[in-house]
Order: C-alpha cells, then structure tokens, then sequence
C-alpha cells in the first residue's frame, strides 16, 4: 500500500552553498515533510523554491520528504521527478487520503534529529523555518509552532477564514485550556524522540491532528515554543474551511471527553483539576448542548429560507434554550420536581440572552467582514459562536442557577 520514490538524502553539508565555514556546521538531521492531495500545479515550483532556500540559506543537514496522500492526478508522478533530480528529497506515498495520516507515517518512521512539515503552498515565510527549529535543536523546546495571532505575525488574508481561524483557537483557550495561539497554521516542527512518544496517542487523521498533538503536549508539560510569522493566503487553496472547521469542532469534544474520562494523553492530573462534581455534571451537559446545538442548526437552515439570518437564529435559539434548560435542570444538575422550575427557566433564559448577544454578534460581525457569506459560513460562524456561549452557560448554571446553595444540593 506505500511505496518510496528517490530515496535520497542529503549528500553534502547544507550551508555550504552560502559559504559557511566547515567548522560552523550542524550535523543535526532536520526532515520537512510536505503534506500533498492532488498539488500537481503547484507542487514542482513550491518543492524547488524550498530546496533552494535550505541549500542557501540552513545551516543543518535537511531532508524534504513530499507525502502524497492519495493523488488522483499527475501529483505522484511530479513528486516522484523531484525526487530523482534534487538530491535530499524523497516522495512517499500513501493510498489513504488525511494531512494527519502522512505526517504520522513518515514521522513515526523518521531517523532525522527533528521533524517538521509546512503546508505545500508555501503561505508561510520561509524565513521563519529556522527561528523555528533551532529551540529544537538546541533542547531548549520539545514542539515549536508558527502562529498568524500573536504579537509580531504579519497576516494577509479574507476576513472568513480570519474570523473562523479566531473563533477556533478562541474556543481551544476557554474550553480545553490551550496556551498556545494558533493550532492551524501549517508550519510546525517536533523533536523527533518526542514526536514518536506523542503519535500513538494521537487519533486524528486528517486537519485535527494538529491541534490534537498540541493540546496532548501540552497536558504532558511539554514545552511549546512559537515564532511570529508572515503568511499570505493562497487565493487558490482548495482547502473546504467550514467542513475543515466543523471537524475540528467534532475533534474538539472527543479530547475533552478523553480528559473527563481520564483517557489516553490526558493523564490523572486533569481529572484531579475538575472540581467537585463537574467530571459527572459536564458530560451530561456536553451531550444535551450537542442535541440542543443540533436541533438549533436544524431550525435555524429552515427558518434561514423564510427569516433573514439574525431573526432566524433568535427564534432558533429561544426554542432550543427552553429545552436546553430543563433538560439540563433535570439530567446535568439532578433537580426533580416543579419547585423553582419556573424561576429556573427565567434565570436561563437569562443565560439566553447572552448566547444570544455573542452568536448575534458573530453573525453581525460576519456579515460586516464578509457581506454577501454563503450559508455554509454563516453555519460555521454560528457554530463557532454557540460554542464559547455554551461554555460560558455551563459555568453560569454551575455557579449561580443550580448552584447547590439554591436549590439544597444535588444528587
């Protein structure tokens, strides 16, 4: 099922073409994989300007390796020339398609000292690659990240694929706790020794395994090291951002469910950090607030056709938040009975209104970045919403609607 093209490594000191004296060069092996799904317009032209730059400019030994996941066009065959004409590259292929499953191939399978891909578009600056790798290098950090949203990046892209990247890596902070700022840029490198502990506890294939290798080093203390970097958007990218989006958001809740249970990656220590009560009350309003989100998405794309989008998802939200309360009341938070039901609905719709506030505004927000969105990222833009609002109901049911003091304790 895989095959290797051109096997060929790095047969003289990188660096050398720049002039470096021999005794300022690295013998640390640094493999760049360059994840590919039928790129065969861009692939040659991207894969030697790359080789270019490392044969300049990089003072460490460096292999390309193109990883063609299931190409149905002229891609494996370009990436199979490339191999045989620069030396240090080689191509891999994979039958199964998923930017994850060739990363985990070839790294789990890599000799080199460190291992890193970037995405074949090249939106990244390469002059970033080596602030990058070099804390790897030297030990100083075990994972290092390019980042679009901290201080210092200069960023040149649509304002959709700016809101649904801020919206992302905004629910990453506020509902797993991430540190780290921008879990989708396709520019990131690993010790190799630390990327071979992490894979087998990584189960994503495809755009999740990112964010997933990231959020599981970090629960391992690992250190993270990111670099500021200059990207342009590809105009021509083909990546579909709201499915792309919605999967992460799926990946999203199956890493917190691991960490409620305890599960691979999670270790102890984050069920130990829940206080009390919340490892039996949080997976139960995870599964009612997913029937809820589903239900309202439902009803907002059939109100969508009749209602313009902001009266839409109010009436979407009023009717699911009814439900979303006394489901929550009765299953999340074990209140029975009629007593304070009535006040306890008040007080949620309470919670209503500022979900109803932060997807409103997302929305608004959407159509002011982005007039005329198609109905698919207004979905995505809603869903991204709803997402830090439910978070935040959680902690306001928790805190003050059902709190034990209110309604004399919980079962």
């Amino acid at each position: 099922m895989r095959s290797l093209v051109g096997m060929n490594h790095v047969t003289t000191e990188p660096g050398a073409p720049g002039g470096a004296a021999p005794d300022a060069r690295r013998t640390r092996l640094v493999e760049i994989v360059v994840p590919v799904h039928n790129e065969e317009r861009v692939l040659a032209a991207s894969v030697r300007r790359l080789h270019a730059y490392l044969s300049g400019t990089f003072p460490y030994p460096f292999r390309i390796t193109i990883a063609d996941n299931a190409s149905t066009d002229a891609t494996w065959w370009v990436a199979g020339t490339l191999a045989a004409e620069l030396p240090g590259v080689r191509a891999v292929r994979l039958e199964a398609k998923g930017r994850g499953r060739a990363l985990r191939h070839v790294w789990s399978g890599s000799d080199a000292d460190v291992v890193a891909y970037m995405d074949v578009d090249l939106s990244t600056d390469l002059d970033a690659f080596l602030p990058l790798v070099a804390p790897l290098i030297s030990g100083h950090s075990d994972l290092a990240i390019g980042s679009r949203l901290t201080r210092g990046a200069a960023v040149v892209r649509g304002p959709r694929r700016e809101l649904i990247s801020r919206c992302y890596n905004l629910l990453l902070r506020t509902a797993l706790a991430a540190r780290f700022t921008d879990a989708q840029c396709g520019f990131k490198a690993v010790r190799t020794e630390i990327a071979q502990v992490l894979l087998p506890e990584v189960r994503d294939e495809e755009w999740f395994f990112d964010t997933e290798l990231l959020l599981l080093a970090e629960r391992s203390g690992l250190r993270i090291h990111e670099v500021p970097v200059d990207w342009v958007d590809d105009p021509d990218s083909r990546v579909d951002v709201v499915r792309t989006a919605l999967d992460d958001l799926r990946g999203m809740a199956r890493v917190a469910r691991q960490g409620l249970r305890g599960g691979a990656g999670s270790g102890a220590p984050v069920r130990a950090r829940l206080p009390r009560g919340m490892g039996r009350q949080l997976p139960a309003f995870a599964v009612i607030g997913a029937v809820s989100t589903a239900a309202q998405l439902v009803l907002f794309v059939l109100l969508r056709t009749v209602l313009g989008p902001l009266a839409a998802n109010a009436v979407s939200l009023v009717v699911t938040t009814v439900f979303n309360t006394a489901a929550n009341r009765r299953f999340t938070f074990g209140v029975t009975g009629s007593r304070g039901a009535l006040r306890h609905q008040v007080e949620g719709g309470l919670a209503f209104l500022l979900g109803l506030a932060l997807s409103t505004g997302g929305l608004a927000l959407l159509h002011v970045l982005a007039p005329g969105a198609s109905r698919a990222v207004e979905v995505a833009a809603l869903v991204a919403a709803n997402g830090l609002a439910t978070l935040v109901r959680f902690l306001l049911m928790r805190a003050w609607i059902f709190h034990p003091r209110r309604i004399g304790g919980t079962r």
